[in-house]
C-alpha cells in the first residue's frame, strides 16, 4: 500500500531531525578538550598544604597559650600553592584530604570554612588597584654600590624585597579590582613636606609622632626634634595633609614626591594602642569607646565603670574589635595599615619597619639628603616611664585570650601580615 503524501512528509522530517541531532553531537564531541572529559592527572604535583588540628575555644579563665614568636621578616614566604590546571582551590583541597587517612577527613570542612572566612575578610577590606597608577617620575635615587658600605647595600636590598612582597600580595588579592582613581579619602593620612618633596603616610603606634617631628624639622618649622611638644605634633596645623590640596596638587605630589610609610607587627601595634588609650586616663577614648565596650561586653558592669568608661580589659577590647556589629566604629590606632595607607593603590618608594626603625629611618634621611645632624629621635614622649610594647609584653596580653580569639584576631589583620611579610606570632595559628 503506497504511503500517503502527509505520512511521507512526517517521515522525512523525523529523519532530518535525527540526522541533524547526530551531526550536532559529533561536532560537540570533536570540539571538547579531552582533558575535560577525564579526571586531571598531574604526575609529581605536591600540594604544599599542612593540615592543622582543630583549635578549641577555651572559656575565660581557662585559656591555652600558644608559643609566641618574636616577629621578624620571613626569609621565605609560604604563599598558597596554585591548584593544577583544571582544578580550583576547593578541588585541590579535596584531593589532598581524600589522600589522607580516615581521621583527617574531619578537617576538610574546617579548612574550607577557614579559607572562606579569609576570602570574606579580604573582600571586606578596602579594594584598591592591583597595579599602582602613581609611580613617581622621580623616585629615590639609590646610590651606586661604590658609595655604599656593606650594611647599606643590605638595607637597599631589604627595601627591594619589601616592595616586591607588597606588590605580589596586591597583585594576588587585588587582581580582580579595576584600576581606580586616587581620591582625597585615600590620601587623608598622608603628610606633606615640600622642601624635600616627601610624603609620609601616618601609621599610629609605628613611630608616627617622631616622624612628624622629623618632617617639621625638614620643613624648617623647628631646629630640633627635641623642641617639639606632643600636642604640637598631633594637634597643631604646621604640617599639611595631602587631602587639603586640589585634585591636580594631589596627583602632582604623588607622581613627583618620595612616598614612604613605616609599619609595625600587627599584634604588637594593637597591644601598644590598647595600653596607651585604655590603661591611662584619656578624655576621649574612655567616654567614647570605653563606655560602649563595657556596656556591651561586661556582664553586671558597675555604675561607676559605665559612667566613666575606665578599666576596659584586653579581652573586652578584643570582643569589640571582632564584633561585626561594633557599638562604636573603628579607630586609626587599630585599623588595618592596608586601609590607612592604601599601599595597593599608592606606589610607596620606601617601606620602613618599626622593628628596625633606627637604621631604616636614618637610611631614608640620607637618601633624601636631609641635614647630616638630623637623626631619628628615640625618645618616648608619652608615658615615658613605662616600657615600650615588646613581643614579650604582647604575648602576656594575648595569653588572656582563647585560642579561637587569637585566631580570629590574626584573621582580622591577615592582609597586614601578608603584605608586610610578618611571621605568624603564635605557633598554633593557621
Amino acid at each position: 500500500m503506497p504511503l500517503q503524501p502527509g505520512t511521507m512528509r512526517l517521515t522525512c522530517m523525523f529523519s532530518s531531525i535525527l540526522l541533524f541531532g547526530a551531526a550536532g553531537l559529533l561536532l560537540f564531541i570533536s570540539l571538547q578538550d579531552p582533558t575535560e572529559l577525564a579526571p586531571q592527572q598531574v604526575p609529581g604535583m605536591k600540594f604544599n598544604i599542612r593540615l592543622q588540628q582543630p583549635h578549641n575555644d577555651f572559656p575565660p579563665g581557662n585559656t591555652q597559650d600558644g608559643d609566641f614568636k618574636v616577629p621578624t621578616e620571613r626569609g621565605t614566604r609560604h604563599w598558597p600553592s596554585p591548584a593544577p590546571r583544571g582544578l580550583n582551590s576547593q578541588d585541590s583541597l579535596g584531593l589532598l584530604v581524600r589522600d589522607q587517612p580516615g581521621p583527617h577527613l574531619k578537617m576538610e570542612a574546617r579548612l574550607r570554612l577557614q579559607q572562606r572566612r579569609r576570602r570574606l575578610l579580604i573582600k571586606k577590606m578596602p579594594v584598591a588597584a592591583a597595579i599602582p597608577a602613581n609611580s613617581s617620575a622621580s623616585t629615590l635615587v639609590w646610590p651606586g654600590p661604590q658609595s655604599l658600605n656593606g650594611h647599606w647595600v643590605s638595607l637597599q636590598l631589604s627595601q627591594q624585597e619589601r616592595k616586591r612582597v607588597m606588590q605580589e600580595a596586591c597583585a594576588k588579592y587585588r587582581a580582580s579590582s579595576s584600576r581606580r582613581a586616587v581620591t582625597p579619602r585615600h590620601v587623608s593620612r598622608i603628610f606633606v613636606e615640600d622642601r624635600h618633596r616627601v610624603l609620609y603616610c601616618e601609621v599610629p603606634k609605628a613611630g608616627c609622632s617622631n616622624w612628624k617631628r622629623v618632617l617639621m624639622v625638614l620643613a624648617g618649622l623647628a631646629s630640633s626634634t627635641a623642641d617639639i611638644q606632643h600636642n604640637t605634633v598631633h594637634y597643631g596645623s604646621a604640617l599639611k595633609r595631602l587631602d587639603t590640596f586640589d585634585h591636580q596638587g594631589i596627583l602632582h605630589r604623588l607622581s613627583t614626591y618620595t612616598k614612604m610609610l613605616f609599619v609595625r607587627e600587627p599584634f604588637e601595634r594593637l597591644v601598644s594602642a590598647f595600653r596607651d588609650k585604655f590603661e591611662h586616663p584619656n578624655s576621649y577614648y574612655h567616654p567614647v569607646f570605653g563606655k560602649a565596650i563595657l556596656a556591651r561586653y561586661r556582664a553586671n558592669a558597675s555604675r561607676e565603670a559605665l559612667r566613666t568608661g575606665s578599666g576596659v580589659k584586653f579581652p573586652e577590647f578584643i570582643q569589640y574589635l571582632l564584633d561585626v556589629h561594633r557599638p562604636v566604629g573603628m579607630d586609626i590606632h587599630w585599623d588595618h595599615i592596608s586601609r590607612l595607607c592604601s599601599p595597593c593603590l599608592i606606589d610607596y618608594d620606601f617601606v620602613g619597619k618599626f622593628e628596625s626603625m633606627e637604621e631604616d629611618a636614618n637610611f631614608f634621611l640620607s637618601l633624601i639628603h636631609a641635614p647630616q645632624n638630623l637623626t631619628f629621635p628615640q625618645f618616648k614622649d608619652r608615658h615615658s616611664q613605662e616600657a615600650r610594647t615588646t613581643a614579650r609584653i604582647t604575648h602576656q596580653y594575648f595569653a588572656q585570650l582563647s585560642t579561637l580569639q587569637r585566631q580570629r584576631t590574626y584573621d582580622f589583620y591577615y592582609m597586614d601580615y601578608l603584605m608586610f611579610n610578618y611571621s605568624k606570632p603564635f605557633a598554633d595559628l593557621y
